[in-house]
């Protein structure tokens, strides 16, 4: 992964989050074993980026893109009371290979940054190979290219949960569009104003509490 040090000299940054199926995605061993034409399930149905651009000392919001992506496949129920996506919205919706020109015309060669970037690096490249887009032993997003917000949280606040709920009331963000359900493009938005304000000298010393009457 990237360390801060590396992204000084860079005038715009990429968040980006996915949604997906909540399949797990097979490994390139598991993958090889598998009969000869057998046409593989997606696992990412919502993409969301938005633009970070540098503003002086610290970065503004730039333009956002976001799409939902037909798996053509199942979708498991438990991920989707997580996200709130039912598959009855992506029967309609693009394959991966039919937005992904959008979607690297997007991100360009921009610096990208997530929340447990592994997970993304992840997801992307399993598609890329899906889409015959890359060799299955091939890695066209890779760590070399993102910053992990999970990382940097864990030197301001160590000892302290990675997820991205326990970040956001740690910095005083307004995470209650998430109480009911994720979306790609909110969690990247909430993944960027947390980077900003963890790189920024905004740091709160304990988690935010809440109490009422």
């Amino acid at each position: 992964m990237l360390d801060l040090p590396d992204i000084l000299g860079a005038a715009r940054i990429v968040s980006i989050d996915v949604e997906t199926t909540g399949h797990p995605v097979k490994t390139e061993a598991e993958i090889l074993k598998l009969p000869k034409g057998l046409r593989l399930p997606g696992t990412i149905i919502q993409i969301g980026c938005l633009e970070l651009l540098r503003d002086g000392e610290g970065w503004r919001n730039g333009e956002s893109w976001q799409s939902l992506v037909n798996p053509e496949g199942p979708v498991h129920p438990q991920a989707m009371k997580v996200h709130g996506i039912h598959p009855n919205a992506l029967r309609k919706a693009p394959r991966f290979a039919e937005i992904v020109a959008v979607f690297e015309a997007f991100i360009g060669d921009s610096v990208m940054l997530a929340h447990s970037a592994r997970n993304e690096i992840g997801y992307l490249n399993y598609e890329m190979r899906r889409a015959k887009l890359a060799a299955w032993d091939a890695e066209p997003f890779h760590e070399g290219r993102f910053i992990d917000t999970q990382l940097i949280a864990r030197t301001v606040f160590p000892g302290a949960p990675g997820s991205l709920d326990v970040l956001c009331d740690r910095l005083w963000i307004d995470r209650s569009d998430r109480f009911e359900h994720h979306g790609a493009l909110l969690d990247a938005e909430l993944t960027a104003e947390a980077f900003v304000k963890m790189t920024t000298g905004f740091v709160q010393d304990g988690p935010r509490s809440i109490s009422a009457g």
